[in-house]
């Protein structure tokens, strides 16, 4: 059975960090292209990062770019999204997720999804 489950969620003051993780079984996390989407109330699910499954390639939308950092670690079968410098316009429920192709994770349609963790963001 595969499961993707995220963690690390929750509510902090605008400049702290948080620790998300998607915590995988069921597949190996380095045979796939991993990212995190966040989803805030009234907009769409918007990709912010990814990690490619071969080379480590990393990608980082312009609003999250030098504040987060997406890992792998395969011993743990587990990925992570650092968050440091948090604004409140990250307030936004995240998704990890996992598919073999790159290509289709960003047009978000990975074949697994984690269940999603709320971060709150307060100024």
């Amino acid at each position: 059975e595969v499961k993707f489950v995220a963690s690390g969620g929750g509510s902090v003051q605008a400049g702290g960090s948080l620790r998300l993780s998607c915590a995988a079984s069921g597949f190996t996390v380095d045979d796939y292209a991993i990212g995190w989407f966040r989803q805030a109330p009234g907009t769409e699910r918007d990709l912010i990062s990814y990690i490619s499954s071969r080379d480590g390639r990393t990608f980082y939308s312009p609003s999250v770019k030098g504040r987060f950092t997406i890992s792998r670690d395969n011993a743990e079968n587990t990925v992570y999204l650092q968050m440091n410098s948090l604004k409140p316009e990250d307030t936004a429920d995240y998704y990890c997720a996992a598919d073999r192709a790159l290509a289709t994770l960003v047009d978000g349609w990975a074949a697994y999804w984690g269940q999603g963790t709320q971060v709150t963001v307060s100024s």
